[in-house]
């Protein structure tokens, strides 16, 4: 698979990065050229459209979660130590994807609600055959959202607990033994 124009890709982070700090009302399409740097026509030759920005940033949210979802499966301590332990914020690329298809889902965008219930299913499907049932995959996805919710309340004003070292390693231990027994 070829790489994106370098353009393009600036296009969509400065969206993203309107999208994250200022909301979807914000993310226009003059603002989005302003901070890529980029001319209107510039920023028109590879999104004619706001849709087209959305559906560009919803594309790479779901490239970076079949990424993810990979590296989930491969991890070689396993996939629920993975999916928790990547459930607090490095600022990588597929945290911003997630942030910004939120603020679209706020905004009203029912394709942004629909690709990240769409990758929801999909880290539970890859989850599902490491617990012991429904309940037990539901307390791993529960864990993983509260640790990313506290992780973006940490970037705002209000400090939410987000474990680091070994107390995010007991947690992890104990969602597992609960996910498994």
């Amino acid at each position: 698979m070829s790489r994106p124009p370098l353009a393009r890709e600036r296009v969509l982070d400065a969206f993203q990065r309107i999208l994250i700090d200022d909301g979807e009302r914000a993310a226009t399409m003059e603002a989005t050229a302003r901070t890529a740097g980029v001319s209107k026509g510039g920023l028109l030759y590879h999104f004619a459209s706001k849709e087209a920005l959305e559906s560009g940033v919803l594309d790479r949210l779901r490239m970076l979660v079949d990424d993810d979802l990979h590296a989930m499966n491969a991890a070689p301590e396993g996939p629920i130590a993975y999916f928790v332990r990547t459930s607090v914020m490095e600022n990588e690329p597929l945290d911003y994807a997630i942030l910004a298809a939120a603020r679209l889902a706020q905004g009203g965008s029912t394709a942004a609600s629909d690709a990240l219930r769409e990758i929801r299913d999909l880290w539970a499907d890859a989850l599902r055959p490491h617990t012991r049932d429904d309940t037990a995959l539901d307390l791993v996805m529960l864990v993983s959202d509260g640790l990313y919710f506290n992780n973006a309340l940490d970037g705002g004003s209000i400090r939410g607990p987000v474990p680091q070292g070994t107390a995010l390693d007991a947690l992890i231990g104990l969602v597992e033994r609960a996910a498994r027994d």
